[in-house]
């Protein structure tokens, strides 16, 4: 009788000790603790508020809150297990004035912008995440879409003329070859008629003294009756009439900082370009110059494939 009363508890054992796996596996899934994201800028709108939710939306074990700028303390008053994240650049400033802080993510902020404020320095506890496209992506979009292009022509300015060396790389091979001409007075138009006489498209670089809503309208109009295209230097350019461009909109930069924001903050890089994009092209432009564009979707995963290969 002992030995058939005895016999049930092996059973309730293996049942127990199942159990136990099953919850440990289900508790070792789950995020060890939330983390507290913090979010700042100079100023509230309704669009970093939507950002704000958007990203609360997405990490839902987390505590993701927008502050402005003037009611923070010093950076290194905050706990050190926040994670910061700036949204523009008088919070870069601020950040930088307490070499104490937690770990910070500078999102969108272009080359230019950081070159200007950082002064080649990167402080510790601080990522770049690069608004601005990177060249060796834009020298690749030219290629796809104008294959018969060689002469690539770069107007440059002394705050972007660091970025020629790395474009000249890039290019390299690629088989194109960079042809330049500094426009520091863009109100004088030689330079580039130069320019467009030596090349064969143009790449516009994120350079605000060069490209913004002044100097479209001659930029524009001067090399599409070249019947030359221009490339870049960001999706508000093609809308205006320049024929493509690669871009990262709100859905990409928030995978992104998701992505970032399930990793330890001392495994993230230093500066990054973002890995997610998309393609814009402006159709009309393009049947003016006689070129037949790609799906822009296409386009993009072209791109996106020649980043992943080594």
């Amino acid at each position: 009788m002992q030995s058939r009363a005895s016999r049930p508890m092996p059973r309730l054992g293996c049942l127990l000790a199942g159990l136990c796996l099953v919850l440990s596996g289900l508790l070792g899934s789950l995020p060890s603790r939330a983390a507290d994201i913090l979010l700042t800028a100079s100023a509230d709108s309704a669009g970093v508020q939507s950002f704000t939710q958007a990203l609360s939306e997405l990490r839902p074990t987390d505590t993701v809150r927008f502050q402005p700028l003037a009611s923070l303390p010093a950076p290194g008053k905050l706990p050190f297990n926040t994670r910061l994240i700036l949204l523009d650049l008088p919070s870069l400033d601020w950040r930088m004035q307490d070499s104490q802080g937690p770990a910070t993510l500078v999102l969108r902020i272009s080359r230019l912008q950081a070159r200007k404020r950082l002064n080649n320095l990167l402080p510790e506890r601080l990522s770049l995440l690069w608004s601005d496209p990177p060249l060796e992506r834009q020298l690749r979009l030219t290629r796809l879409i104008l294959p018969q292009a060689r002469r690539v022509g770069v107007l440059y300015d002394r705050h972007s003329e660091f970025l020629l060396k790395e474009l000249r790389q890039a290019a390299a091979p690629l088989g194109l070859e960079i042809v330049t001409e500094r426009w520091d007075n863009t109100s004088d138009s030689r330079p580039l008629q130069a320019l467009l006489n030596k090349s064969d498209v143009l790449l516009g670089l994120d350079d605000p003294d060069v490209y913004n809503p002044k100097t479209a309208k001659n930029l524009l109009l001067s090399s599409y009756a070249r019947q030359q295209a221009l490339i870049g230097p960001n999706a508000g350019f093609v809308k205006a009439g320049c024929l493509a461009s690669t871009y990262s909109d709100q859905t990409d930069w928030l995978a992104i900082l998701d992505e970032l924001l399930d990793r330890p903050p001392a495994t993230w890089p230093r500066t990054l370009y973002p890995k997610h994009f998309k393609v814009l092209t402006n159709p009309q432009v393009a049947r003016s110059l006689g070129i037949e564009l790609m799906n822009e979707a296409s386009v993009a995963t072209q791109l996106a494939e020649g980043e992943q290969r080594p």
